[in-house]
């Protein structure tokens, strides 16, 4: 019965709430997020108590960092070992933190991402400075709580006599937040902290007249201010932090980049690691070699150039596509009475300095009473002195110790300590010259109490004194800034042609989505027909191109790819290339059906693309420029109506085209009308109609015309049934655009011929016509009559053995043979 009195029915809801909601409350204020006095976090606190207490400071031998390690798990952090083994090593990171607060013999990690050796190799000790903020923790300076068993106390803060939240920073994060406060120059922030005392009112713009932005430990320099002010001003701000180098003359009228300074947090050997991979992935042309010389002396990364490469350009590409220049962002969340915050500059140090009055005030209230007891003793054992003889009859007198101060307390006058004190007295002390020592000493304890109850009543005295223990923390630890604030921007400009060398290679791109470049020895070295494709697929472009040309590859789902040469992969003419899909995410049936070669991205061309549902526009090339995501994300270039439709033609027009356009649909209806009738569109558009199309039946493809080659221009149409047809454009009346148009074969009440495909051409052309067994047929066009707009043209094709047409290309002329 007792059981299920303690089983209560509660939602799930209502539980997980909170039981998350204490999880988290824990998370917040015992882990995760520093204090904003002390800007330590609980595990980095206990350690610094855990040491201090055991001895292990600076001005003593170091200890295994074992020892250390269990005396803070068994005292006060019941946690993993090497989650505490973790923290005590990044107390002692120079490149973490800037400045340390262990000192540590053995490897405690690298810039590399390398990890410590094991605690039981390593020992480490309290750096000078911790003293700093451990001093005076005897003195009842701060609250102190029993540890998680009841056996110990532990403090709730340290009593800091800098901001070393400031100092050192702060990263973490916790159930719904998290901070990011960078490591700042100690002189600065002492500095600002004194202005702050002297003047309660400053503004922000006055503190950062000291506080000039980070001070990373590894230096580096931080981009620009604008980000710097909202940061301080608010908790929250972006900047950019660049890595100090310089391009230095070598050898053989070459160049070097050597970068000495890395931005904060960054993986050394990740980076070099990226660097070498953009020299073998020739992402660049220019860098010969990539080289860490970093040794005891400094960090060093070298870049060497090869000869005649652009080396300030090469290094704003490395900035932009590395670690080399990375985003801070400031997040300065801290613990400010039992609470998270989001803090500025002046609200964390105002909060240091309400903290370090209060330590000031504390110790000084203890070492008053501490004066007063002892002045007490004194001023008991003086008069004692000069009673001498009648205080010993007392004692000599009495039974026993206890006797003898209650008699002294009652004859004399003397209080409860001073008894104590004179029946505790030695009798060496009896001497002439301890009463002298006595009297001194009562007159020093006079003088302390005094300036102690004058600090304690006096508010600017006590300011005077927090500024001079500042000012004696700033005399003996403070050091230059590292870190360059620079007012110059991040922004990087980039001339991306310098990078890439300038040469002429073989491209070929296929119908299926197979990219290749070969180098033109390569190429001429293979058979004509040994282009490394697979069977069933077909080529859509080949040229000897610069490795500087833009590649515009348009989908048969209107889709748009944008590949510069230089990033095709390179390899033999007979191998087959490097398939889109390995980078982009292409539906299985899209095809390449149009590529387009560009030198430069600012021409004031369009782009003319119709659909096979009736659908058409016109798209600027500015309206097409390729995206950030362009290697991974194809671009629209025109909004499909239905899933199943399909881009049947691109082409390259100028905005000011006089061309006319004839469509053809599958039902031999075909429709003429002017360009400049097509209203140019967003990429996102899907344009306008380009026929009225009847039920069930789709556009085929177009052809564009000339005004003043209309006389010589044909069209050449296959049906399903394998008939070749001919005529002049000129058979076909103008009119606007969305008409349904004219047809041009005769309508059949028995198989009627469909057309399949179509092409223009002037006189005497070598045609092919591809069929759906892959056949090729091919026939002259001079061989064939023109044809009116009636007739249906002659069977060139057997159907039953060749297959149905799919498509007809046009090849030479025949007076070019």
């Amino acid at each position: 019965m007792a059981t299920k009195e303690r089983i209560r029915e509660m939602p799930l809801e209502q539980v997980m709430g909170e039981r998350f909601g204490r999880y988290s409350k824990y998370i917040i204020q015992e882990r995760a997020l520093p204090d904003i006095r002390d800007g330590l976090k609980p595990v980095q606190r206990r350690i610094l108590y855990a040491m201090y207490r055991d001895g292990n400071t600076y001005d003593k031998p170091f200890k295994k960092a074992a020892k250390a390690v269990g005396n803070i798990m068994g005292n006060f952090h019941p946690h993993g070992d090497s989650s505490i083994y973790g923290a005590l090593v990044h107390l002692s990171q120079d490149w973490k933190m800037r400045e340390t607060l262990i000192e540590m013999h053995g490897n405690n990690g690298s810039m590399d991402g390398d990890g410590p050796a094991a605690m039981r190799y390593t020992e480490s000790r309290l750096s000078k400075i911790s003293n700093m903020l451990l001093q005076d923790i005897d003195k009842d300076t701060v609250n102190m709580v029993l540890n998680f068993d009841d056996t110990e106390y532990e403090p709730t803060v340290l009593p800091v006599r800098f901001p070393n939240l400031l100092v050192n920073g702060s990263t973490g994060i916790s159930a719904g937040y998290a901070t990011e406060i960078p490591p700042h120059n100690l002189t600065e922030v002492i500095d600002a902290t004194i202005y702050l005392l002297k003047h309660p009112d400053a503004t922000l713009d006055d503190l950062m007249k000291f506080v000039k932005g980070p001070d990373f430990p590894t230096g580096a320099i931080v981009m620009g201010q604008k980000g710097l002010k909202e940061a301080y001003e608010t908790g929250r701000g972006r900047v950019q932090v660049r890595a100090k180098s310089s391009i230095q003359e070598i050898r053989g009228h070459r160049e070097e980049i050597v970068i000495t300074e890395i931005p904060y947090a960054v993986n050394k050997a990740l980076l070099v690691k990226k660097m070498d991979e953009i020299r073998l992935n020739k992402e660049i042309d220019g860098i010969a070699e990539v080289r860490d010389e970093t040794d005891r002396h400094g960090l060093s990364i070298v870049v060497e150039l090869k000869k005649g490469a652009d080396a300030q350009n090469i290094l704003n590409y490395l900035f932009k596509n590395t670690e080399l220049q990375v985003s801070y962002n400031f997040n300065m969340v801290a613990i400010d009475h039992m609470t998270p915050m989001q803090v500025g500059l002046k609200h964390i140090l105002a909060s240091y300095l309400e903290h370090e009055k209060d330590v000031v005030t504390k110790r000084t209230k203890y070492d008053l009473n501490k004066a007063e007891n002892r002045l007490e003793i004194i001023q008991g054992l003086i008069h004692a002195m000069d009673i001498l003889d009648e205080v010993i009859k007392v004692i000599r007198a009495s039974k026993n110790k206890t006797e003898a101060k209650v008699n002294l307390a009652k004859k004399f006058g003397f209080t409860e300590r001073q008894a104590e004190a004179i029946v505790s007295l030695q009798l060496y002390r009896l001497t002439n010259t301890d009463v002298d020592a006595l009297v001194d000493e009562q007159t020093d304890l006079n003088q302390k109490i005094a300036r102690y109850q004058t600090l304690l009543s006096d508010s600017k005295v006590l300011d005077k004194e927090v500024i001079k223990e500042l000012s004696i923390v700033k005399r003996e630890f403070g050091n230059p800034r590292r870190t360059e604030i620079s007012a110059e921007t991040a922004k990087i400009q980039i001339d991306e042609k310098a990078l890439v060398a300038d040469e002429q290679v073989r491209v070929l791109i296929s119908r299926d989505g197979y990219l290749k470049r070969s180098s033109l020895r390569s190429w001429q070295s293979s058979d004509d027909e040994d282009n490394g494709l697979p069977d069933g697929d077909e080529v859509v472009f080949e040229k000897t191109l610069s490795t500087l040309t833009n590649l515009y590859l348009f989908t048969n789902r209107g889709n748009l790819i944008y590949r510069p040469v230089n990033e095709l992969v390179e390899t033999k003419w007979k191998d087959t290339g490097q398939h889109l899909s390995q980078e982009i995410g292409l539906n299985s049936e899209e095809q390449i059906i149009r590529v387009f070669e560009f030198d430069q991205l600012d021409q004031d061309v369009n782009f003319l693309l119709a659909t096979d549902d009736g659908y058409i526009k016109q798209l600027q090339l500015q309206n097409l420029q390729p995206t950030r995501t362009y290697r991974s994300r194809a671009i629209t270039a025109i909004k499909m109506k239905k899933d199943d439709s399909q881009v049947v033609r691109v082409d390259l027009i100028k905005p000011d085209t006089k061309a006319e356009i004839i469509l053809f649909t599958h039902k031999a209806y075909a429709v003429r009308y002017d360009v400049s009738e097509v209203p140019e569109s967003g990429a996102k558009a899907a344009g306008v109609k380009s026929v009225n199309l009847k039920d069930d039946d789709f556009v085929v493809s177009y052809i564009l015309v000339d005004p003043q080659y209309f006389n010589l221009v044909r069209v050449g149409l296959v049906t399903q049934r394998g008939a070749f047809k001919q005529f002049k454009v000129k058979l076909i009346n103008k009119v606007s655009r969305a008409k349904r148009g004219v047809l041009v074969l005769r309508e059949l009440k028995n198989n009627p011929h469909r057309i399949v495909a179509v092409a223009s051409y002037g006189q005497d052309h070598k045609l092919t016509i591809t069929t759906s067994s892959k056949r090729r047929i091919k026939l002259e066009t001079n061989d064939y009559p023109l044809g009116d707009r009636y007739s249906n043209g002659s069977f060139v094709v057997d159907t039953t053995s060749d297959g149905i047409p799919v498509n007809l290309q046009i090849g030479k002329p025949l007076s070019s043979r």
